[in-house]
């Protein structure tokens, strides 16, 4: 864009941290710089002002042209500049090759007046400029006041910002929320193990606690299991963005910079946290017009930084909830539906298998529909099947692999897609435990015993001799998780089976 427009996406909300605005209060007397602030503050752009700035992005231009290599194709620059500190990076093609070289003087001191010129118009100076060339085309210039995180390469030190911020007297309506925080969080959403630890015991003290969501979050198991199953769903379609989960741990990003962390903890416990972008309330704060909301108020002190999103250390977290005792709390964080944008579509049942639906291409059939209903409920159960999640995305491209390593990670999978415990294994448990418990007779040796194979296990027995009836006979089950369970042929074998099953379910989930 060019200088005599707005920034982009910058609106009433985009603030300036409260601690620079004693600076821009106070401006006229700590700076001797010749920024004319009505001027400044004029939305109108001054047509001479204008006319030079234009002026120097063409001088620049031509610069970069004339110190290009020979044969170059195209060029692109980025200047990354404050008072204190300057990046810059030159890039040009050369038929197949790519050459990185450093701007010259010349070039670095038009930029340098560029930006100084740039301030004086109703945007404000830039903090990156941009310039795309081509050896035979129109060049492209933009300039970045900063309405979106800059690429950690292009980001300065926050005192290089600040002290610009006071030599411009920059108005804090204008300055986005990101930064704001980026150079006056002053670490107020840390959370180290001692802090948790002090403001846990005064929190118990002051009888301050937590507020229970209800039901406007699911319980954390169902949670997982629909983080998981939407994560599957993305990979097999083959996107790139999208939840991902790895063991105890899930994350989202979104594409307009939000996002969440969900980290599981022993004793069924987790915290979910993250953030919107331009969030209202950290905005109203960062302008000095509200105060910071208690994130942690009445949290645990298992509450830290270790599992809390990293937007934490850049003050820009914008909820956190906390999972014990069979229930989701917050502090003062909003309430999930405000936040939703930075969630994974997490809601209800319906929702994450609408999602999983349209990822297959084929939403609107009601076999697909069917089949994503089924495996959202499988998940819930512990219980997916690598045959549901081909059934629901066929073949073809769809990274079948990789989705059912998400739900395998997130163990919401039915054991018997794993390796099932060998049968001479079931066999030697049994003997082991008969000879410990002294079970072992004349007519029912551990050197008889055999092994028929079943859904989760093994049934381990030694055989009724040829034409003979036997009742209460020793029947032994032995799962794939190596759990042996006795029972007798009073109980036929199929039905004790289903709750063998069972039980083993039961035993994965609660692990």
């Amino acid at each position: 864009m060019t200088p005599e427009g707005g920034p982009r996406g910058a609106g009433t909300d985009d603030t300036f941290a409260v601690v620079l605005r004693e600076v821009f209060q106070g401006l006229a007397q700590q700076h001797a710089s010749n920024v004319d602030l009505a001027l400044l503050m004029d939305p109108a752009p001054d047509p001479e002002t204008q006319a030079r700035v234009h002026a120097l992005e063409d001088r620049i231009v031509h610069e970069l042209a004339v110190d290009a290599p020979k044969g170059w194709l195209r060029l692109d620059a980025v200047f990354a500049l404050t008072g204190q500190t300057e990046r810059a990076r030159l890039v040009y093609d050369i038929d197949a090759r790519s050459l990185d070289i450093g701007p010259s003087a010349s070039v670095m001191d038009l930029v340098r007046a560029h930006r100084e010129l740039a301030a004086l118009m109703p945007t404000g100076p830039w903090w990156r400029l941009e310039i795309r060339l081509t050896a035979d085309g129109v060049p492209e210039v933009d300039y970045d006041h900063g309405e979106a995180p800059f690429p950690d390469e292009y980001l300065l030190p926050p005192d290089a910002y600040r002290a610009d911020l006071a030599r411009f007297g920059f108005p804090h309506e204008k300055l986005p929320t990101w930064l704001a925080a980026y150079v006056g969080h002053e670490d107020r959403q840390s959370r180290s193990p001692r802090v948790a630890a002090a403001r846990a015991r005064a929190d118990a003290e002051a009888e301050v606690r937590g507020v229970a969501l209800g039901d406007a979050m699911p319980e954390l198991p169902v949670v997982w299991a629909w983080w998981a199953t939407l994560s599957a769903a993305f990979v097999a379609a083959g996107s790139l963005r999208g939840p991902r989960v790895r063991p105890s741990h899930a994350w989202f990003e979104n594409s307009s910079r939000g996002g969440s962390t969900l980290r599981l903890l022993p004793g069924e416990r987790a915290v979910l946290s993250g953030g919107v972008r331009d969030a209202p309330e950290l905005a109203a704060a960062y302008r000095g017009d509200a105060p910071f909301p208690d994130l942690f108020a009445g949290a645990p002190d298992w509450v830290t930084d270790d599992v809390l999103d990293a937007r934490g250390s850049n003050g820009l977290m914008s909820f956190c909830y906390w999972y014990e005792g069979q229930r989701w709390c917050r502090g003062e964080s909003q309430e999930p539906e405000d936040v939703a944008v930075a969630l994974p579509g997490i809601r209800t049942a319906a929702t994450v298998s609408d999602t999983v639906a349209r990822l297959t291409g084929r939403g609107g059939e009601p076999a697909v529909r069917r089949a994503a209903a089924r495996l959202v409920a499988a998940a819930e159960a512990g219980a997916v099947t690598r045959d549901m999640v081909v059934h629901l995305f066929g073949g073809g491209d769809a990274d079948i692999d990789g989705a059912f390593q998400q739900l395998w990670m997130a163990d919401v999978v039915r054991r018997t897609d794993l390796p099932p415990i060998p049968e001479d294994r079931a066999i030697a448990i049994v003997r082991e435990y008969m000879l410990a418990n002294g079970l072992e007779g004349p007519d029912y040796s551990v050197r008889d015993l055999t092994a028929s194979r079943l859904g989760v296990g093994w049934m381990v027995y030694v055989p009724v001799p040829r034409g003979e009836t036997r009742i209460w006979r020793a029947i032994f089950y032995v799962a794939d998780d190596g759990v042996l369970e006795r029972s007798s042929s009073a109980e036929a074998p199929s039905r004790y089976e289903a709750g063998f099953e069972q039980r083993f379910h039961e035993r994965r989930r609660s692990r």
